[in-house]
């Protein structure tokens, strides 16, 4: 690769776990206008296209996930949730753990503004990696790409968008102090890029409730839902 990146692409395919069967896809990820610009080379070597396609495979991705595994939303809480995650702040996030801009292709002036630092870029060229292991792979690799970078964000906008059933619950309970919850594991499952858990949650030694997720945390928030369905809090 050109000297205008500070490291390899041999180097980010082990990064992002993923190699790829025909690299044209990854560099035409990695190279930003501004190289293209300078280099005379056609508009179409450049990442702005793929990033259009990785819009499109961000969103699907989420949508079909926060669908089967966030059961507890209504369309407006998973309209919501889904805005919060398919969004620039998102992709720049991820990009930076990755540190994706020090494996672009930027032109002379480009890089010397720090565009490898700029949002916008890093952002648009996380969605523009998205579909070229998309193209490359298909959308299950896509997933098994996108999934683990991006479920701790989903966590974390799901608690403060939607209902905290395990606070209600922790509420609900502490109005009897002798009584005791607990949360236990009863089912770990699933490849390591895709795992699933089942938690129970427990009042002394009766078992109120289960639910399954992705992450622990999220079985306990379904688990907690099923209880308070249970003890006719919420319906």
């Amino acid at each position: 690769m050109s000297d205008t990146t500070t490291r390899s692409i041999e180097e980010l395919q082990t990064v992002i776990g993923y190699s790829f069967a025909n690299t044209d896809y990854l560099i035409n990820a990695l190279t930003h206008s501004s190289f293209t610009n300078e280099a005379h080379k056609p508009k179409s070597d450049c990442n702005e296209r793929l990033e259009f396609l990785g819009d499109s495979v961000l969103s699907i991705i989420v949508s079909d996930y926060i669908y089967r595994d966030c059961q507890r939303f209504d369309e407006g809480g998973l309209t919501r949730l889904r805005s919060a995650v398919v969004c620039e702040d998102a992709c720049y996030r991820m990009a930076c753990e990755m540190e994706l801009g020090e494996y672009m292709l930027f032109g002379h002036g480009e890089r010397l503004t720090n565009g490898n630092k700029r949002k916008s870029n890093l952002a648009d060229a996380f969605e523009a990696l998205l579909a070229a292991i998309y193209l490359d792979g298909g959308m299950q690799a896509a997933a098994d790409f996108l999934l683990p970078r991006i479920l701790p964000l989903i966590e974390e906008c799901s608690d403060s968008r939607n209902e905290d059933y395990k606070s209600l619950l922790q509420r609900i309970v502490q109005e009897t102090p002798e009584e005791k919850l607990s949360y236990e594991l009863i089912l770990e499952e699933g490849p390591p890029h895709d795992r699933r858990f089942t938690m129970s949650v427990m009042l002394n030694s009766n078992q109120l409730g289960t639910g399954t997720g992705r992450s622990k945390r999220e079985a306990e928030q379904n688990a907690a839902h099923m209880a308070l369905v249970t003890l006719g809090i919420i319906q």
